[in-house]
């Protein structure tokens, strides 16, 4: 479904892989957060962060490593994401949806770290993240988890803080057609697209000050 005047399809998925291979739309999504960041008057690598997962569900062309996520009641893949206090992509990981997000905390951490240099020091997640080993593991990597629950007696939806940037964040990538269920074979792609994704989102906000930057 590409336009006329691109190369064939064949051609086109295979320089993306290259470039999702290289780790290109990783490198830009970390460049421009550290551009925004620093143009609002903060750090160029954030010292928190938010965790949380979303399953999307499966098609035929990913179907054959999906899982069943029994609360979401859907078959399909689970992406784990790592979010900075902006709400901008830090990191993420895919998994079947019958993978538990408590489990992928150590790998989150590590990715989390590898990107910032080592800067995040807290991580906010939702009750899915507890237990004594997510702790421990977060712990490992130098980060502190702190779990945001929901208030006992909840009626109707509640804003909870700091899990919001991250809700915020799926609600962004929901807004992709290519992103709203998977239609991946390998989960490496599915996870690069989402790096290119938050390229395209943070273009417009870094664009003036890298338009003052090439001016000057």
């Amino acid at each position: 479904m590409l336009p006329g005047d691109f190369p064939p399809w064949e051609a086109v998925y295979q320089q993306t892989r290259r470039w999702l291979r290289a780790g290109c739309f990783e490198a830009m999504a970390n460049d421009l957060r550290s551009i925004i960041r620093v143009a609002q008057g903060r750090q160029g690598q954030p010292s928190a962060a938010v965790f949380d997962g979303r399953t999307l569900q499966s098609s035929c062309e990913s179907g054959p490593r999906a899982g069943y996520d029994g609360y979401k009641r859907r078959n399909g893949s689970k992406v784990h994401m790592a979010v900075d206090t902006l709400g901008y992509l830090l990191a993420v990981h895919v998994t079947p949806a019958n993978e538990q997000e408590r489990a992928q905390v150590a790998q989150l951490c590590e990715a989390v770290q590898e990107a910032t240099g080592e800067t995040v020091k807290l991580a906010w997640a939702d009750q899915g993240y507890t237990g004594e080993e997510p702790n421990q593991q977060a712990s490992e990597h130098g980060i502190d988890l702190q779990i945001v629950k929901l208030p006992e007696a909840k009626k109707g939806f509640v804003l909870l803080p700091r899990r919001w940037v991250v809700e915020r964040s799926f609600g962004w990538l929901a807004r992709f057609r290519r992103l709203s269920r998977d239609y991946e074979r390998l989960p490496q792609v599915l996870a690069g697209l989402h790096f290119l994704i938050f390229v395209i989102l943070m273009l417009p906000k870094a664009a003036p000050v890298l338009g003052s930057g090439i001016s000057s």
